[in-house]
């Protein structure tokens, strides 16, 4: 059974803190003076319960990787600028698909090589990938020390799969491999 570090610990606590903030709404009320001692101190506790509990399996490593603001911000504009970007495409893809003819798509299961090793990295591309319409990752397989994401594609027409991968991957992978490796 894994040990609980103090680092992942307090990385946990931090991060359930902000996430109560956040679904309180008493983010803003704090920067206006308007925020209940009540709220803060009851999020306090339940964020310090549920980092005993949570912290060893939130946190394997590197406990404050994400608090630097560097990776923080790549992070952020990820999330905004080039996933934004990469839903939008996958988005207009899947209308033309659908308005279109549907007798040429050709659904299945394609084997996507990936440089990524982090398993924070590996998981934000696989659900990035989930997130955008028209595949779904089903696996994450390591083979020969190289890491493969099985996806099933609503059109998997290509027989190339360094050539799929990059399309399904789009600019994904090298902004999460800045942010996570």
């Amino acid at each position: 059974m894994k040990k609980t570090t103090a680092a992942a610990f307090f990385g946990t606590l931090i991060v359930c803190y902000i996430f109560w903030l956040l679904i309180t709404g008493q983010i803003v009320s704090i920067f206006t003076g308007d925020a209940s001692w009540q709220i803060l101190v009851a999020g306090g506790i339940v964020s310090i319960i549920v980092s005993l509990f949570a912290a060893r399996f939130f946190i394997h490593k590197k406990a404050f990787h994400l608090y630097n603001p560097i990776r923080f911000f790549l992070l952020l504009f990820y999330c905004i600028i080039i996933f934004g970007w990469e839903l939008i495409k996958a988005n207009v893809s899947m209308a033309i698909r659908a308005f279109g003819s549907t007798k040429n798509l050709k659904p299945g299961f394609v084997k996507i090589p990936t440089k990524l090793k982090s398993d924070y990295a590996l998981a934000m591309l696989s659900n990035s990938i989930t997130l955008t319409p028209g595949t779904i990752t089903m696996d994450v397989v390591e083979q020969d020390g190289e890491n493969y994401l099985y996806v099933h594609c609503i059109d998997a027409e290509k027989e190339d799969m360094e050539k799929a991968g990059k399309d399904i991957k789009g600019a994904m992978e090298p902004w999460i491999r800045r942010i996570w490796e």
